[in-house]
């Protein structure tokens, strides 16, 4: 089976997503406790709450047909067999666990649903400042300081250099040759997946990302970046694809519209 995904289907996805955002800002509000996977990142009752209110609302509001494979259930061993299925979720119920423990609000909820590995719906919601990214075929649309929802795109390679996103609590040697490689002037710091959206709105330019992600992570803003008019891609210019084994990713690179991948 296949979902037909009408613009309708992709609010409804939006509106999950904003109703996980709301539960997590009320354990922001609280002294909550930080615990430690087994891989030591940290999660709190914020990320399990989320997930758990995205996989009820994706089942029971959207379609029970396709898998979830959903962060914390996955840290937990219960990874569904994707093998053969038409499409699956890819829910990520707090992505930016370490910004919600400082507590600057760079956090998001990420849902997305890919067919045949690639993403075809992707929300982003940043609930702490109020902003909503939603990419799919009818476009990439953005809802930010309190505005009305508005279609967006990536600018075309400035003439001056490139402006990056880049994560403010993940650094090291191999980004900052990347910078210094790709003619970048400016950079932007920012957690979670509030970079994808600054490359979909024109913002950034380039968003490198050289170490561990996993597909949850990324889907999402993949999604907002793409019908924005940009490419996620690894190191040697190919598309990023879903459902790999593992579902880890290599190193990859969001980039905005007519980007130079520096790939010949």
């Amino acid at each position: 089976m296949t979902l037909n995904i009408t613009l309708s289907t992709v609010e409804q996805v939006g509106e999950i997503a904003k109703r996980a955002g709301a539960e997590i800002m009320k354990i922001y509000e609280t002294d909550f406790a930080v615990d430690a996977k087994a891989d030591s990142s940290p999660v709190t009752e914020a990320d399990r709450v989320s997930e758990d209110l995205i996989v009820e609302a994706l089942r029971g509001e959207i379609t029970s047909d396709f898998p979830i494979v959903a962060e914390e259930a996955f840290a937990e061993g219960i990874v569904p067999d994707i093998g053969g299925v038409a499409a699956f979720w890819l829910v990520d119920g707090l992505d930016g666990t370490k910004e919600f423990v400082k507590r600057n609000g760079e956090f998001t909820v990420n849902i997305a649903l890919i067919e045949a590995g690639r993403p075809v719906i992707g929300v982003v919601h940043a609930p702490a400042v109020n902003a909503t990214y939603w990419g799919s075929a009818y476009g990439t649309f953005a809802e930010t300081d309190g505005g009305r929802a508005r279609q967006v795109s990536c600018r075309p390679r400035p003439s001056g250099g490139l402006v990056a996103a880049v994560s403010r609590s993940h650094r090291g040697g191999e980004l900052d040759a990347f910078i210094s490689q790709h003619d970048v002037v400016k950079e932007i710091d920012a957690g979670s997946a509030l970079k994808f959206g600054l490359v979909a709105t024109g913002r950034a330019d380039v968003y490198p990302r050289l170490g561990r992600t996993m597909e949850w992570d990324i889907a999402a803003g993949h999604a907002v970046v793409r019908f924005a008019g940009g490419r996620v891609t690894d190191l040697e210019g190919v598309d990023i694809g879903y459902g790999k084994a593992g579902f880890e990713n290599p190193p990859f690179v969001a980039w905005g519209a007519e980007a130079d991948t520096g790939i010949d």
